[in-house]
């Protein structure tokens, strides 16, 4: 997750750029850079805060009408100048920046290189570049040579060229946000709203699989045959502040519908540094808090029951005082700051018994990633909710791809659409949530790959209403919980129609014959009959319900916050990483 900006008008474009970098900051901030065209394309960039990057290099006193921006948060390559946006080609006559994950890399950078082009960067967006000016080379426009280039391009990216001797800039979406602005004889485009809405209240959303072609005095859309296309402006009379959040009241609920586009990027998430480690060790522990340890229950589970492997699954702060590794153990370590300081003793605590250290985070060069030794990105972009929403979804989807990416039986490429479907219910689910927020407990049962997705949700509900929120498996009712239940009491049951819906029936009559208040989520009929209230999901490969089961819980737990007045973004007591043991 990137920010990007482009401007084709009358005014200095190095000033309308280094103001849209510093509004779109909040999605990322490793390194920025800018390229002005003026006679040629001159290109200022270096790792650090836009800021901080944008008074030394002196972005301002470029001269040009036409430009670019971008500030970075890393995928591909370390934080650092040579992997800074904009990127260009072996002539730099070609200049670009992109945000998004090309899955196709590796094969189509060797394709450049055996044809003479050499590479500056450890990026997989320097290979766009050179793409444009190979079939420029070969005798073609460089809009079809712009054309050509996306068509070989697999997985998200929003693409934003300059072109010497071109007064326009080249535009390409998918499966990544990007947006037009519309002013007066000039046009801009940006990755979110709040990068030029000082400059114009209008803009074009472009949809999926769209290209075009902006100048001073126009726009032109393109689908991905080239064929032109129409797109219809809209106006925005967002604040400042709304445009930041996406016109959404809170970062919280901007980032649980994020996730429908940032999945995408964490299903492209290179993870090859996994394969071999999984083949080669049967004895495996994971290392994990908060959040990051209810997806390390997902992945223990899956590991278990499809792989056959030994696992368990231990709060990092625990494990120096539980576990013995050894050399033929294999620790995987989870956290989306990579910060965690309990994270972080934990793997080296593993390191100094010989064990092997496999992480997935979410921040490159975070200080898990000096003490791994191999890892594994999340791809999911910046989080400013303290609240983990997107980056849990991204940890779980990484999972997945980890075991599942060669099985043709479990299509993960639906999961956004999946995730989507889940959200057309938000105005139902605010309601339910209406009738519990003046609860003073709240319980969540679940079965088998359910139960950590319950303990997830009893953790969003905790952290960000204040109402004290618990989670059991369903057979651990009657060993001791069932006491707790009284007339009224909520109780939330995730039952997917799975193995363990008929065993999931049972513990909701159980606690439903005690007077609970039952709220299902739910695809079988019987227990949809049973509930007070069910919130239904679709069917699909029982494997993929933890991301189905995720976001009404999330929705869920924003909505009963709202109701008590209480900031989700901001709960009492928390921070976004926790860098103290």
């Amino acid at each position: 997750m990137c920010g990007i900006i482009g401007y084709v008008g009358s005014k200095r474009a190095s000033d309308v750029i280094t103001e849209g970098l510093k509004r779109l900051e909040y999605r990322g901030y490793d390194s920025v850079g800018i390229a002005i065209y003026n006679g040629g394309i001159h290109i200022r960039k270096e790792k650090g805060t836009v800021e901080e990057v944008s008074t030394a290099l002196q972005f301002t006193n470029l001269d040009g009408h036409l430009g670019i921006g971008h500030t970075r948060w890393a995928t591909h390559g370390a934080p650092c100048k040579d992997n800074a946006h904009p990127h260009h080609d072996c002539t730099g006559k070609v200049v670009l920046v992109h945000n998004g994950v090309i899955e196709n890399f590796i094969p189509l950078k060797s394709e450049l290189e055996k044809k003479g082009h050499r590479f500056n960067s450890e990026t997989d967006t320097e290979l766009i570049a050179h793409f444009i000016e190979q079939y420029m080379n070969d005798g073609l426009s460089p809009f079809i040579s712009f054309i050509r280039t996306v068509e070989r391009l697999k997985g998200s990216y929003s693409i934003v060229s300059l072109i010497e001797g071109e007064d326009k800039i080249y535009i390409a979406r998918k499966n990544s946000p990007l947006i037009l602005g519309v002013g007066k004889d000039e046009m801009f485009c940006a990755s979110d709203i709040p990068a030029v809405l000082n400059h114009t209240k209008t803009f074009v959303p472009l949809e999926e699989g769209d290209i075009a072609v902006i100048s001073k005095l126009d726009y032109t859309v393109y689908d991905h045959f080239g064929n032109q296309i129409k797109r219809t402006p809209i106006e925005i009379n967002w604040s400042s502040e709304m445009a930041e959040k996406g016109g959404y009241p809170h970062f919280m609920l901007k980032e649980i519908h994020d996730q429908v586009h940032f999945i995408y990027e964490s299903l492209a998430a290179d993870v090859s540094a996994s394969e071999d480690l999984l083949n080669l060790f049967d004895n495996i522990q994971l290392v994990a808090a908060g959040t990051s340890y209810h997806a390390s229950l997902v992945l223990k589970y899956l590991l278990q029951k499809f792989k056959g492997k030994t696992v368990e699954s231990i709060i990092a702060s625990e494990y120096p005082f539980v576990s013995f590794p050894t050399k033929d153990t294999l620790v995987i370590a989870i956290s989306q700051s990579g910060e965690t300081a309990d994270t972080i003793q934990a793997v080296r605590y593993a390191k100094q018994c010989g064990a092997k250290v496999l992480a997935l985070t979410n921040v490159v060069q975070s200080s898990i990633t000096r003490v791994a030794d191999k890892i594994i990105y999340l791809n999911a972009g910046p989080e400013v909710s303290v609240a983990a929403t997107k980056t849990f979804s991204s940890q779980l989807a990484v999972i997945y791809k980890m075991l599942f990416s060669g099985d043709k039986n479990i299509d993960l490429s639906q999961i956004p659409q999946i995730i989507e479907t889940i959200l057309q219910q938000e105005e139902f689910i605010r309601s339910v949530a209406a009738q519990i927020s003046n609860k003073k407990n709240i319980f969540f049962l679940g079965r088998g790959l359910s139960y950590p997705i319950a303990m997830e949700g009893a953790l969003k509900l905790k952290e960000i209403s204040y109402i004290h929120a618990e989670a059991y498996p369903g057979g651990e009712l009657k060993h001791g919980p069932l006491s707790l239940i009284e007339n009224g009491v909520p109780v939330i049951v995730l039952a997917p129609d799975d193995e363990t819906s008929s065993k999931m029936l049972g513990s909701l009559k159980e606690v439903k014959t005690r007077g609970a208040y039952v709220i299902a989520i739910t695809n079988n009929p019987e227990i949809e009959k049973e509930a007070h209230i069910s919130i239904n999901i679709p069917h699909l490969n029982p494997i993929l319900y933890p991301f189905v089961l995720t976001i009404p819980l999330q929705l869920l737990a924003y909505y009963v916050s709202i109701r008590k007045d209480i900031d989700p973004d901001r709960p009492r007591n928390l921070a976004k990483s926790v860098t103290v043991e």
